[in-house]
């Protein structure tokens, strides 16, 4: 791994409000910048907005002001959220700033002087919320999928860039760089549009149709294309080709865009890179959508979540917790006030506070508010410290892959670890006898120190409130983000300070609740250290869902989709099922008949891209590829799954 880290979210588009959806993106740079910097990495950080095309011209219009003043007062929202939510990013680019536009003419000229770029009659059809003509096979039912909108007809000149040369190059750059863009079912969606005949790219708008937006150098009759302006924000933020932050932190550069944007930053992107002679990105990370009321946030859609009100239900490290630790990196999740208070309440309150709040109030009550002198380590001590080292190991691993939700589950795992080891030493009972008091020292010097541990791989996600908890180990602030994670250096003898509860639990019955930062409720010492992950369901609504072995009888894609399959399947009925899943990725439907799968046959039936679903396939997950949950002999059709 390099010592030199260089990441940026999309830069964000301002025709409307930041959203849950912007704030995801950015935490989640936030919290990888802060991890890496933890782990002793250079790291540099951008964050922006995007300012110029046809949408912000006509929300002005709509509002009655000039796109400058539009654009400025809807980029000072973003600019102004992210301390709200413990953002510290590096550097802020606009695309209207005066620097990047001369650099972004500067890259046109260069593009156009290769002979890259050239002039001719165009005829398409124009989405205006996607800034970009789109092939009629993108539209389902004749509507842009993203904007359920019809794209409108133009007929007009423009200039284009030669794009199409570039595919036989990009393929090959993907097929040789398997890690290029992460996770892997994205790079086999990006290969899988490369299948197809890469057209030739449509830069510009005439001003006669628009005119806000960065003029061409060459054409002063025409502005550029949206997307070949806010892409190069990227390296024009360091100030290329010179700039001595280019030259430190361009050839480690990691883009994190959403999967609506894959496209553009996939195919779009490193052939503008290669036909301006830049080196391209070291690497693309890609994230799911958070859908709310079954569907995609959007602010076309009208069903965002806003950011700050989600914060004044939990706090806002906890909404950072949440959202770091919710989304399988790469797929879809969904975000429901109800699924936060869970989460808060599990793994938060029950399991990471409930733990830092119980060490420290039974090492103020048998040692004076003094961290306790350790005693020999045992065998629990040994084995705890043993599962740590290798947690912590695991933990970077799975950072500098970006699986963020499984390193923050490995931390709940640690956390857990010590609620569990701390319920076998049973330091209560130990404080009853004298004779016992240097093995209730080590018991509780265990505990603390691998809080200490905890607190410090927590820090990047919920910095403020483990700023909190490093101080009730009576420890100094500045050596909080000094990753230290050797066993027994925590300094016997400090003062611990008066302990309160971290995460006060919400009761669920008022979610609207917002958490109280102090309470007077002394902290339970034997609170169950098992209450750990959000997920946890009880026996009486696990035994709702309906398990069978099916088998599949017929499969096929569904039109317009590389993602869905559409298989009949046996279940031991009168008639087959009709289920829809999303493993076109991983499997052709030829492969899949005669398999027999595990289904959810009690799901309500819904209809996916028009298809009935009635039902869904078991697989597994391992960041990188869908597998099929087979029985291991063969089982009727319809067999209960127990």
């Amino acid at each position: 791994m390099s010592d030199t880290f260089y990441i940026t979210t999309p830069i964000y588009y301002v025709n409307s409000h930041p959203h849950i959806g912007h704030a995801y993106t950015t935490i989640v740079a936030d919290i990888f910048t802060r991890f890496r910097t933890l782990f002793g990495e250079d790291t540099y950080f951008l964050t922006g907005t995007d300012e110029h095309g046809q949408k912000i011209a006509e929300s002005a219009a709509n509002s009655n002001i000039s796109p400058q003043e539009f654009v400025d007062k809807m980029s000072q929202e973003f600019r102004d959220l992210w301390p709200h939510l413990h953002i510290e990013h590096s550097q802020f680019i606009r695309t209207t700033d005066s620097e990047h536009k001369a650099l972004v003419q500067r890259a046109l000229q260069h593009i156009y002087d290769r002979e890259e770029i050239y002039l001719k009659q165009y005829e398409g059809l124009y989405c205006v919320g996607c800034e970009r003509f789109m092939d009629e096979d993108e539209l389902i039912e004749g509507l842009c999928p993203d904007h359920q909108k019809a794209p409108q007809y133009y007929q007009e000149e423009n200039y284009f860039f030669k794009m199409g040369a570039y595919q036989n190059w990009l393929v090959q750059t993907i097929e040789e760089n398997e890690d290029w863009i992460y996770p892997q079912r994205y790079r086999n969606e990006v290969l899988q549009m490369l299948k197809k005949p890469l057209d030739d790219l449509c830069i510009s708008r005439p001003k006669s149709r628009l005119t806000w937006g960065i003029e061409l150098p060459f054409d002063a009759n025409f502005v550029t294309y949206v997307w070949f302006d806010a892409l190069l924000n990227y390296p024009n933020a360091l100030n290329w080709p010179n700039g001595e932050l280019y030259q430190k932190y361009w050839p480690h550069v990691h883009h994190m865009i959403g999967k609506d944007i894959l496209k553009t930053h996939a195919i779009y992107w490193p052939c503008m890179l290669k036909a301006a002679e830049l080196p391209v990105f070291k690497k693309l990370v890609v994230h799911g959508h958070w859908n709310s009321e079954g569907s995609k946030m959007s602010k076309s859609l009208g069903n965002v979540v806003d950011p700050l009100a989600m914060k004044d239900k939990v706090g806002v490290d906890a909404l950072r917790y949440f959202l770091a630790r919710n989304m399988s990196f790469g797929d879809d999740a969904n975000f429901t006030e109800e699924l936060m208070i869970t989460r808060y309440n599990g793994e938060l309150a029950n399991n990471i506070g409930n733990l830092i709040n119980r060490s420290v109030s039974m090492s103020c009550k048998n040692f004076e508010n003094q961290i306790p002198p350790k005693g020999e380590f045992g065998s629990l001590e040994q084995e705890l410290h043993q599962s740590f080292m290798e947690s912590i190991e695991q933990v970077k691993q799975y950072l500098f892959s970006f699986y963020l939700h499984r390193a923050l589950e490995k931390i709940a795992f640690m956390s857990s670890l010590v609620n569990k080891y701390l319920d076998t030493a049973a330091p209560w009972k130990l404080a009853k006898q004298e004779s016992d008091r240097e093995r209730l020292g080590t018991v509780l010097y265990t505990a603390l120190d691998a809080v200490r541990i905890i607190i410090q791989l927590l820090a990047p996600v919920m910095p403020k409130k483990m700023e909190a908890a490093w101080q009730s180990l009576g420890l100094p602030l500045e050596q909080l983000t000094d990753a230290q994670f050797e066993i027994g250096i925590l300094p016997e003898g400090l003062t611990l300070p008066k302990p309160a509860p971290l995460f006060p639990k919400i009761k669920e019955s008022s979610p609207a609740e917002p958490p109280r930062e102090k309470s007077t409720e002394p902290p339970k010492e034997t609170t169950n250290a098992d209450e750990v992950a959000s997920s946890q369901v009880t026996i009486d609504q696990f035994c709702k869902i309906e398990l069978k072995v099916g088998k599949i009888l017929s499969s096929e894609r569904i039109k317009k989709s590389d993602k869905l399959l559409h298989s009949q399947i046996d279940l031991g009925e009168d008639k087959p099922r009709s289920i829809v899943s999303g493993i076109a990725e991983f499997y052709s439907p030829e492969s899949l008949v005669g398999k027999q799968v595990m289904v959810v046959s009690n799901l309500k039936p819904v209809k996916l891209r028009g298809v009935l679903s009635e039902g869904m396939i078991l697989c597994t997950d391992d960041g990188e590829k869908l597998t099929l949950i087979e029985p291991s002999q063969d089982t009727a059709p319809g067999t209960m799954i127990r």
